[in-house]
């Protein structure tokens, strides 16, 4: 998962930065998985949560689930203003897999919706349901290369 510049018909430019708020709520536009490294570490602005819930089109409720951060933490760290190095990594985990998702289907609200629907080749799970963990996370991902490559099962 590259940080990769997607044009789509509904949205203009989709990265994992634009899906945290871009350089506004970011401070800069990681170009490096360095770079998203360093961000995380210093904690990222809780003003991506509602940023990433208004490119996904989520509640906070589903974000919470989908990131495993309790939802009375996450109103915690927005009234505080910054995530912790965890929570920061969880939130920019999910904002690389919407990423991707756009670039493997070429089109925001395709990669949204299969997001949030159930899927057979995660035994009937959505994957944002799965992106609460690392292995989770590979999953969709591999699954989303399955798709890329033509294999739908």
């Amino acid at each position: 998962m590259g940080v990769v510049t997607l044009a789509t018909k509904d949205f203009g430019l989709l990265t994992a930065s634009t899906v945290l708020g871009g350089e506004p709520v970011l401070h800069t536009l990681p170009r490096s998985v360095l770079e998203w490294i360093s961000l995380v570490r210093q904690g990222i602005s809780a003003s991506a949560v509602d940023a990433a819930m208004r490119v996904i089109g989520i509640g906070q409720t589903e974000l919470a689930r989908a990131l495993d951060i309790p939802e009375r933490t996450l109103a915690r760290r927005k009234k505080e203003g910054v995530l912790s190095r965890d929570e920061s990594g969880k939130l920019v985990r999910l904002a690389r897999v919407v990423e991707r998702a756009v670039e493997v289907f070429e089109d925001k609200r395709a990669a949204l919706d299969w997001l949030k629907s159930p899927n057979a080749s995660l035994s009937g799970a959505s994957p944002l349901s799965l992106l609460d963990t690392d292995l989770g996370a590979v999953a969709v991902v591999n699954t989303l290369g399955r798709i890329e490559q033509g294999v739908f099962a």
